[in-house]
């Protein structure tokens, strides 16, 4: 097969045999792994009719040395990113959207697809170019929330940001230089959250494009958060919001 990927880890595996969309055509396990978690894939993969190989572990470093596999390794097919069209869905008030405004970071780009899923956002959003994509380091980054989180590339973000306006979301971009708290303004109903890139923060349009503009209160010294840290203060103060008022 032409256009695969390689991915690595036991969490984005099983993800991968259990939810992904295009299950893997072939795994590696190395032959130093006869645990309970090499016993669940192999299992699962005999299951799906996945073959599974044993090899050394050399040969995993060697088809994958960018990753640290624990020594499991799947092949499937090249995942697609949502079409735009995806986004084309009437707010209503328990959605939520995050977008990452080239994010680089592969690592950051995983970890913020975990706080995704785990918060409950219906779709990541990210540019498609000057963004980290889902390679096999942002999927073993996100411990299989990227099997199932929706992620939509778009060319143009800042058309799409007013698309999104259009359709009722209220959108909330993070800026360190806002005079507003996160803990001043109303999360609970169609939200698009949008998040800046590592260091740069978001790009001119894309601050423009947005309702509202926040900050998170910082103590001490420090003066910014890694963009997967401030995502996840974000969505979870949306996720108190939204709780708080299902309670009412």
């Amino acid at each position: 097969m032409a256009n695969y990927t390689v991915i690595g880890g036991f969490h984005a595996v099983l993800a991968a045999l259990e939810d992904g969309e295009d299950k893997p055509f072939e795994i590696w396990l190395s032959d130093t792994r006869q645990d309970e978690r090499a016993r669940k894939v192999t299992a699962l993969a005999k299951q799906l009719e996945v073959p599974v190989y044993t090899r050394g572990r050399s040969d995993l470093d060697l088809r994958a040395p960018e990753l640290r596999h624990q020594g499991v390794l799947a092949m499937l097919p090249e995942r697609k990113f949502q079409g735009e069209d995806a986004l084309e869905v009437p707010a209503t008030p328990e959605r939520m959207l995050l977008v990452l405004d080239g994010v680089q970071d592969p690592h950051n780009l995983g970890a913020c697809l975990r706080t995704a899923e785990a918060a409950g956002v219906d779709a990541v959003i990210i540019p498609r170019d000057r963004s980290a994509t889902l390679t096999a380091v942002t999927r073993k980054s996100a411990a299989g929330s990227a099997e199932r989180v929706p992620v939509i590339a778009v060319t143009n973000l800042a058309r799409t940001l007013e698309r999104l306006k259009e359709l009722g979301y209220w959108l909330t971009g993070l800026a360190g230089e806002s005079t507003e708290s996160i803990y001043d303004v109303d999360f609970t109903g169609p939200v698009v959250l949008v998040m800046g890139a590592e260091g740069e923060g978001m790009r001119r349009l894309t601050k423009e494009a947005c309702d509202r503009l926040v900050r998170i209160p910082m103590q001490g010294k420090a003066e910014s958060l890694n963009v997967s840290v401030a995502s996840a203060v974000c969505l979870y103060e949306a996720v108190r919001q939204r709780s708080h008022k299902r309670k009412k």
